[in-house]
């Protein structure tokens, strides 16, 4: 095995005796090796303004669909309130591996609804990683991903894709051990919106099954894609375990309908646990998603490709910034030697909501902007940000 580069890959360490000492003695040590969600702490900031700017929310400015309200409407009316099987109701799935089965023709591939994609992140981990497996991703990475691993007993091991976010095969087989258990990819990325090329996507598919390693790939932005097609490591790696839902592509974020598809023995498992921790999604939300399913989503993904380039515009002369292939988040540096914290503190005092990058991130370099937001409030926003860095110089 190549020797991992301390410089550019991060093992977290578990948490501290100090962090024992000062909790209440009920609570789990587990629960020492990760914070809250530092995210959840500027939307508390949030509320506390007066009619902010905010660019700080990661889910779409559109609302849900009306054919989708009136499909849950007409669910919950005709009774399909009670729990559904644990797998999802049965239109949905066959819908959804029909769908499957023709964009991977040939594979062995099951699929079951989860309570979102984060509830399917949390069986997909709880199914595959024991204590002191290791799990690797990229810095910057979703927030969930190392407090889950650690949740998990397992050890985060991030590999730094700074300054242009790509997801680069040789880093990751640099951080490959004899603990590593898996390999968690997510394309288009949270916080970036930065998309992993095909080929990397193969590169890194091969590399698991070199090594026998789990593949996680969380495509929860996989219809928000603005060049090109979207390409998926299941394409080429059988085993891979995909995650992906409703909840981004149709504003769907409070309904919880995720689903989860992989080879058959990894998604009884994960069912398994479901039976006894989230039990199923919500029915009447189910029968949303099914009429989702034929909904096109076009016009908003043209709509946030304008948004996209927009800010890109905007921002670009001021900011050293990656341009996003999708998703809805940019991921700027902030100007001079300010660091990302103080760039957002300033932004938050000046009535513009961002998030630090530090949430994201070992390092305190980049904040994040969503342009999930009306045009208006993107023209403000991006005003507010130029006056921010030209108050930098």
């Amino acid at each position: 095995m190549p020797e991992v580069s301390s410089a550019s890959n991060h093992r977290f360490q578990p948490s501290s005796n100090r962090q024992r000492v000062n909790m209440h003695p009920w609570i789990a040590d587990r629960t020492a090796s990760f914070d809250s969600s530092g995210i959840r702490k500027v939307f508390d900031l949030a509320a506390k303004l007066k009619d902010p700017i905010n660019l700080s929310i990661g889910q779409p400015d559109f609302d849900v669909p009306e054919e989708i309200q009136d499909a849950t409407v007409d669910a919950i009316r005709s009774g399909k309130n009670a729990y559904s099987p644990t797998q999802g109701i049965a239109p949905l799935r066959e819908k959804l591996l029909a769908e499957i089965n023709a964009k991977y023709p040939g594979q062995n591939r099951d699929v079951f609804v989860s309570s979102g994609t984060s509830g399917g992140l949390v069986l997909s981990l709880l199914s595959m990683i024991n204590p002191g497996d290791e799990v690797i991703f990229l810095d910057p990475y979703f927030v969930m991903y190392p407090a889950l691993v650690s949740l998990c007993g397992g050890i985060p091991v991030t590999v730094d894709s700074y300054p242009d976010f790509r997801l680069d095969p040789a880093k990751i087989e640099a951080a490959i051990t004899p603990k590593t258990k898996m390999i968690l990819v997510n394309s288009p990325a949270n916080p970036t919106g930065v998309t992993a090329s095909e080929q990397d996507l193969r590169d890194v598919g091969d590399l698991a099954a070199k090594h026998n390693i789990a593949l996680l790939s969380d495509e929860i932005y996989s219809r928000f894609f603005y060049d090109g097609d979207f390409a998926s490591p299941a394409a080429t790696n059988p085993d891979t375990i995909v995650i992906d839902g409703f909840s981004k592509s149709h504003a769907m974020t409070g309904w919880r309908v995720g689903y989860v598809h992989g080879p058959p023995e990894i998604i009884a498992t994960m069912l398994k646990i479901q039976q006894y921790s989230f039990v199923c999604s919500p029915q009447p939300a189910q029968w949303g998603a099914l009429r989702a399913m034929e909904i096109s989503l076009d016009g908003h993904i043209d709509d946030y490709r304008r948004k996209r380039d927009f800010m890109v515009e905007q921002l670009s002369p001021h900011f050293e910034l990656t341009s996003p292939g999708g998703a809805f988040y940019l991921f700027p540096k902030a100007p001079g030697t300010e660091g990302g914290t103080a760039f957002v503190e300033r932004a938050i005092a000046d009535g513009l909501l961002i998030i630090p990058g530090k949430i994201f991130s070992s390092r305190d370099s980049h904040f994040r902007v969503s342009f999930a937001a009306s045009d208006d409030t993107l023209r403000r926003g991006a005003e507010r940000l130029i006056k921010l860095a030209g108050d930098n110089r």
